[in-house]
């Protein structure tokens, strides 16, 4: 730094500086006071040692004067020494402690300021008594050691720069007294002047020097905090090697990890801490290049190299430090810690490709293997199995005990089924109660089979959770690549198909792909698109079944059944196309569309004929249900009493206050209700005390046989009718079909018929002529006597008749007879005693009841089970395999 002074601007700076030394000032800056107190300090450092020195020049003085007899100049001596040791006495104390600890810097400056003055003024009136001394060596000895006096003077008050003006102020007024206002006063006055002026040029520099050693001093000690506090909070840290490589400093924490009992971190060399964190194996000399190459580095990736158990991850970087000559001196670099970073990271990953819950592979990587494994070219690897499981009776474990037992057993299932796999496989989890197995190199059906039979028995065994023991299936559907499928997508959707065929043929079970489920699969996709054309299209219609009076055979209503004219198809099976409705959500607008168009269609018959719709399930539980009820009768006209809602018993699998509340809305809206296909589905009887039915139909599967002798189905049937009267219910007996079902139904006490025995269902304009013309009375149709199903064969079977045997054909069986063919019996022979041969090495006996053009027909003396003649083509372990 460089300042430029002119002397008159160096006076004005001089003595504006004397004066903010001497008076204090609001805008004074800690800098100043502190360079005030640094000066007087210095000056109580030296002071002593001055002020004997200053106290010997006058005392040898005062002796020479004795010796010379020179009163005169001894009295003088001696008064300066008294005046120098009192003054000086008491600047030592102003400067050291002080006569009172209240003094102020400024005031210690203005005592060290007068105290000099005397000083001064003392050692020049000191010189002028020396002159009166007898020339000689003692008069010599005297004016050396008095101006040595102001020498050391000078110096020991310069740090105090008032002080030494003051010295110089004191010579200069000593010596106008002694001389007067002469040519001496005037050089003393201007070397006065010129001591200022060079006095405080060199405060300036000193100054500024005082003021950039603060700055400097205040941003290191700003620096180190920060350091300190980077280091201390953060994940950075800081090292330095000297040019040997060697650690001369590192972070206090990152060396008490590094440290070892025999080997401290600080005085290592580098290279031997850290490691690069790589599979590579040449970059495990990376900072050992750097550190001789001398070049620098940037993020490198580092762990421990000595504590490899230690799991700690930095991010490392440094470069080489030259002095001003140039010359290397080592290494200076930073790191950050990485440890959480990359601990997050791996936890990203795992959560990114395994199932949080049970730890199992989740469906992204599920999905990743599977596309590896099938993207190796012509390998065993490609040929490669894929199971889709999916639990049976899960949904119910959930909805009862809750979903955290159903976590517990989701999480008892992987365990079951990782070992049940073990190292076969990759097994993963899709999400809810799915599962998927990727079977790589296997292709065989037999093996992939006994393994898919021991999962689902595995699967299938009690669980013990908390105490409660809960019992679940498990069926599988299997695809096998590249036969299913050469890609993931194909090779899942197939695997899908099978699983779902699985399910559908009774659960429990696994099953294959086959060409015939997509076929059947792509026909249930296209039947889905041409139901949402059905509606716009106009292709549905309504057919109703009557429903009778058992005793007066009068017909009180009929059953709206819905019928699907398809423009190619043909009339669609409602057994077809409803359950697609209800799985594509469609079931709720073709529902209301049927419940409009029933009741409008109603409204022409007479008052007294009701009108029966079906409502789902799904419908059911739809809150705007009542809405659309109340909506269609407004319209339509017709009472409520005349709409019959028809419910299975599929509303019960979850009960709740939301389907009680839902049967008093529909029962507020004045409509009957009626439990339909009753005994086929929940099978529980707790809930008609709680549900207001009106009517209950009696499905026809306990309607059918029902006549036959040793049939069940007639108890059955009283035992609903009389449940139905003890609860003021009706009863309806549906698929009626043969005049002699008629009289056992209305024998049994049921109020209602419905069937083909009283007329297939017709059209709306055929429902309006019939009611007019028969006078709404019904006409049974059909065969008089309900006869056994028979089933239509071609055999060969042995027969015996007394003493006679011989081979027979058998066209068609019963449980309770036989036509068979090849007979030679003469035409009209009856009750002819036979044993014939139903299954392998069986005889039966039967009776001969006819015989006409070489066809006969027996008559078994016992029920025979028509289930017996399938069973042994077919073995249960087959059946089983699927």
């Amino acid at each position: 730094m460089r300042i430029r002074v002119t002397p008159f601007r160096a006076l004005r700076v001089a003595f504006a500086a004397l004066w903010t030394d001497l008076s204090p000032s609001a805008t004074e800056s800690e800098g100043h006071r502190n360079t005030l107190r640094r000066q007087l300090r210095q000056l109580a450092q030296s002071w002593p040692f001055a002020l004997l020195v200053a106290l010997a020049a006058p005392l040898q003085v005062a002796w020479t004067g004795w010796q010379q007899a020179r009163p005169g100049v001894m009295l003088v001596a001696l008064a300066c020494a008294a005046v120098l040791a009192l003054f000086g006495t008491l600047l030592l104390l102003a400067i050291r402690r002080g006569i009172t600890r209240r003094w102020s810097l400024h005031g210690k400056v203005r005592t060290a300021m007068a105290l000099g003055a005397v000083g001064g003024a003392a050692l020049l009136l000191l010189v002028f008594a020396t002159v009166q001394l007898s020339p000689g060596p003692a008069r010599l000895a005297g004016f050396v050691t008095a101006f040595g006096a102001m020498i050391v003077l000078v110096i020991a008050l310069y740090p105090v720069r008032a002080a030494t003006l003051g010295f110089g102020a004191g010579l200069l007024v000593t010596l106008g007294a002694q001389d007067g206002i002469g040519i001496g006063f005037g050089i003393g006055t201007v070397l006065l002047l010129a001591l200022t002026s060079s006095t405080y040029r060199l405060a300036l520099f000193e100054r500024s020097a005082v003021a950039q050693r603060d700055l400097d001093h205040a941003q290191g000690r700003m620096a180190t905090r920060l350091v300190a506090e980077f280091e201390t909070h953060s994940s950075g840290w800081f090292w330095q090697t000297n040019s040997e490589g060697e650690v001369t400093y590192l972070t206090d924490k990152v060396a008490r990890e590094l440290d070892t009992p025999d080997a401290p971190a600080i005085g290592a060399p580098l290279s031997r801490l850290f490691r690069m964190d790589s599979a590579l194996p040449e970059t495990e000399r990376t900072i050992a290049f750097h550190l001789s190459s001398r070049t620098a580095f940037s993020n490198y990736s580092v762990r421990p190299a000595s504590r490899a158990k230690l799991e700690r991850w930095w991010s490392m970087s440094g470069r080489p430090i030259f002095d001003e000559d140039g010359i290397f001196i080592g290494f200076v670099g930073s790191g950050s810690d990485l440890t959480e970073r990359r601990r997050a990271d791996a936890e990203i990953t795992r959560l990114a490709l395994f199932d949080g819950l049970t730890g199992l592979a989740n469906r992204q990587r599920l999905r990743l293997a599977l596309d590896q494994m099938l993207a190796q070219p012509a390998s065993p690897q490609r040929m490669t199995s894929l199971f889709l499981l999916d639990l049976d009776r899960f949904k119910a474990v959930n909805d009862t005990l809750g979903h955290q037992m159903g976590d517990a057993l989701l999480k008892q299932v992987a365990q079951r089924l990782q070992r049940g796999i073990g190292e076969a496989g990759l097994v993963g989890r899709l999400g809810g109660d799915e599962f998927q197995v990727i079977m790589p190199g296997q292709a065989d059906r037999e093996k992939l089979a006994e393994l898919a039979r021991r999962v689902i028995f595995d699967l299938s065994q009690p669980y013990s959770i908390e105490g409660s023991a809960i019992s679940i299936g498990c069926s599988i559907g299997i695809a096998i690549a590249p036969q299913d499928g050469g890609d993931s997508e194909t090779l899942i959707r197939n695997a899908d198909l099978a699983l779902y065929a699985a399910k559908g043929d009774g659960r429990g079970i696994h099953r294959f792909f086959r060409d015939e489920l997509l076929v059947g699969a792509q026909s249930r996709k296209q039947l889905e698109d041409d139901l949402r054309q059905a509606l716009v299209g106009n292709q549905f219609y309504l057919a109703y079944q009557p429903v009778v009076d058992t005793r007066s055979e009068r017909i009180v209503g009929y059953e709206a059944l819905l019928r699907w004219a398809h423009p190619t198809r043909g009339l669609v099976s409602p057994a077809e196309f409803v359950p697609v409705a209800e799985d594509c959500g469609l079931i709720e607008t073709i529902g209301e569309w049927v419940l409009r168009t029933a009741c409008t269609e109603a409204a022409g018959w007479p008052g007294d004929v009701r009108v029966a719709v079906n409502v789902s399930p799904i419908q059911f539980a739809n809150p705007v249900l009542p809405s659309l009820v109340t909506s269609a009768l407004a319209k339509s006209g017709i009472a409520p009493h005349r709409l019959e809602l028809e419910i299975t018993e599929g509303v019960f699998l979850d009960e709740s206050a939301a389907s009680e509340q839902m049967f008093k809305t529909l029962k507020g809206c004045g409509v009957r209700l009626a439990l339909d296909d009753f005994g086929t589905g929940y099978s529980s009887l707790g809930y008609l005390k709680k549900a207001p039915f009106d009517k209950i139909k009696i499905d026809q599967s306990f309607v059918k046989g029902a006549t036959i002798p040793g049939n069940r189905n007639a108890a059955i049937i009283r035992a609903i009718v009389s449940l139905a009267d003890a609860l003021g219910m009706e009863t309806t007996a549906e698929g009626v079909e043969n005049r002699d079902e008629i009289t056992l139904i209305r024998d049994l006490g049921c109020s209602h018929i419905q069937g083909f025995v009283y007329g297939k269902p017709a059209r709306a304009a055929d429902v309006l002529q019939q009611l007019t013309i028969g006078g709404g009375m019904a006409t049974a149709t059909g065969y008089q006597i309900t006869r056994n199903p028979r089933t239509a064969m071609l055999r060969s079977a042995r027969i015996e008749a007394g003493a006679v045997s011989g081979e027979v054909r058998i066209r068609n069986i019963s449980s309770t007879g036989a036509m068979i063919e090849g007979i030679e019996v003469d035409d009209g022979t009856t009750d002819l005693d036979v044993l014939i041969e139903l299954l392998e090495d069986q005889m039966f006996p039967a009776k001969l009841r006819w015989a006409a053009d070489g066809r006969a027909g027996l008559e078994f003396a016992e029920t025979f089970n028509l289930e017996r003649l399938a069973a042994p083509s077919v073995p249960q372990a087959a059946r089983k395999a699927g």
